[in-house]
């Protein structure tokens, strides 16, 4: 095994440096959470946090209904009309899940 490596896989200053950065990353959104404990955020800043999941939703399943089939589009639909009504992001993304199974096995 060479000097300076892990199980001759990996060098010790790369996974140094890994965890350095995890850590960092950590630190970074720990002390974001831990600032805005403080902080009263505007109705505008509120209602821009509540509006994230559903744009992230669209952004990730828009391409997959543009370029599909029916199954593809009726579990998009799914998701996004599940989010819209209950406001909860997994249960959209359960649902989309669940149609777009149902309709492949029933489409073929």
């Amino acid at each position: 095994m060479p000097e300076g490596m892990i199980l001759g896989l990996i060098s010790t200053e790369a996974l140094l440096a890994i965890f350095a950065m995890a850590a960092m990353s950590y630190f970074c959104r720990a002390s974001g959470f831990w600032m805005m404990r403080f902080v009263k955020p505007s109705p505008w800043v509120e209602a821009w946090l509540q509006s994230i999941p559903m744009a992230i939703m669209g952004a990730i399943l828009a391409p997959v209904a543009i370029k599909a089939g029916w199954p593809e589009i009726g579990g998009f639909a799914a998701a996004f009309l599940t989010m819209r009504y209950t406001g909860r992001d997994m249960v959209g993304a359960l649902a989309g899940v669940a149609v777009v199974a149902i309709l492949r096995a029933v489409l073929g």
